[in-house]
């Protein structure tokens, strides 16, 4: 027997307003303010954004469909994440590991020694902000979705090499270690 769910448990809960934060439907876009900032969603075209009573309530055009199912979900969790993003932000923490490695911010740079005979500079992109404190680089903003995406091209300029784990990763992150050569015993 085949289980079929005709609601998004994520899309058909109510998205409660927090006070502060101004939410606009209009055109097609979903517009939050809060004091982090403001941002911006386009809904697809199946789906309906309303607000009523201090709540946005999601639905879709058929919710027996599952790819409208799907959207429904989507779009919930996106507009949820848009409110606690205006309100409290997002972060993200790496750790640098190795000697001599180091983090620092110089105005809208993030200037990292990572082990290359130079110096590697990332343009900090507006919306972000950036703090190094010892061998951690700490990425917070409103926007989940441009915080990971920062977090992820930062690591991406030295990956944690699976040896001696040198390299940029995240804070929880776990690096497999791989044995290294045995010396062998000659007979």
């Amino acid at each position: 027997m085949k289980y079929i769910n005709y609601m998004s448990r994520v899309g058909k809960k109510p998205i409660s307003i927090p006070a502060g934060v101004e939410v606009k439907i209009d055109g097609g876009f979903v517009v939050v303010k809060g004091p982090k900032g403001e941002l911006r969603q386009q809904l697809h075209p199946r789906v309906t954004a309303t607000i009523e009573a201090g709540q946005i309530l999601i639905k879709v055009a058929d919710e027996s469909a599952k790819e409208d199912r799907a959207l429904w979900g989507l779009f919930g969790s996106l507009i949820r994440n848009m409110v606690i993003g205006v309100t409290t932000g997002f972060s993200k923490k790496l750790e640098i590991v190795g000697v001599g490695f180091s983090a620092t911010v110089s105005g809208k740079k993030l200037v990292l020694k990572v082990g290359f005979s130079h110096p590697v500079n990332y343009d900090i992109v507006d919306g972000i902000d950036i703090k190094t404190e010892g061998n951690a680089i700490i990425i917070s903003g409103a926007d989940k979705q441009l915080v990971g995406e920062v977090a992820a091209q930062i690591r991406k300029i030295k990956k944690p090499e699976p040896y001696k784990g040198k390299g940029i990763k995240y804070a929880n992150e776990q690096i497999i270690r791989k044995a290294g050569k045995a010396a062998g015993s000659k007979e």
